[in-house]
């Protein structure tokens, strides 16, 4: 129990200090549930912890009934992360760099928060949840799924906030993607 909040409040740390300080400044968005929030926060100002995990809550209903673990675990890390997010929000703004090196920077650090919760089967947030369900119903690639929900985020949040920089946001969800990827895939010795 101790390593899981460990890696926990490792992961969450690292997702809300990418979000806040490089993310956010330039009003971008990453993808999944933390994307749908920080597009309500832009649109009407909505808090974007609180957004997050009220969103969480009917994905994890149904994550209890098909798999309590992975509940648990994800309930944790949704609650934590977006605990995290409000803690963290006075890191917005507080470093000045051009849009490309906070999108890179940022996505690198989310990356590894992402994939440090997700390789101890712990979810950030619900669409890695929903993906999974999804790729299991239909036999497609559950990182074709993510990625294709998260470029649906984006792309809905450049039509509704009408703004061409969350184009970079495209290369946020590449990233954060790979790293993901590489950690989770990643064998240690000891396995």
């Amino acid at each position: 129990m101790l390593k899981k909040l460990a890696v926990i409040g490792f992961g969450s740390t690292m997702i809300s200090i990418g979000i806040n300080m490089f993310i956010l400044p330039f009003h971008l968005i990453n993808g999944g549930i933390f994307g749908i929030s920080l597009l309500l926060n832009y649109l009407w100002g909505v808090k974007t912890g609180l957004m997050f995990i009220l969103l969480n809550i009917p994905i994890y209903l149904f994550a209890l009934k098909k798999d309590p673990i992975y509940f648990y675990n994800g309930l944790m890390g949704a609650v934590i992360s977006g605990c995290m997010m409000e803690l963290f929000l006075p890191l917005n703004g507080t470093i000045q760099l051009p849009i490309i090196s906070s999108v890179i920077i940022g996505a690198i650090i989310i990356g590894v928060g992402v994939g440090v919760m997700l390789r101890n089967h712990i979810s950030p947030g619900g669409m890695d949840l929903l993906a999974l369900m999804i790729a299991k119903w239909t036999k497609v690639n559950v990182g074709v799924i993510m990625v294709t929900m998260d470029a649906v985020i984006i792309l809905t949040g450049l039509f509704l906030v009408k703004d061409a920089r969350l184009l970079y946001s495209l290369l946020i969800i590449s990233i954060i993607g790979m790293l993901a990827t590489m950690i989770t895939s990643y064998k240690l010795r000891s396995e």
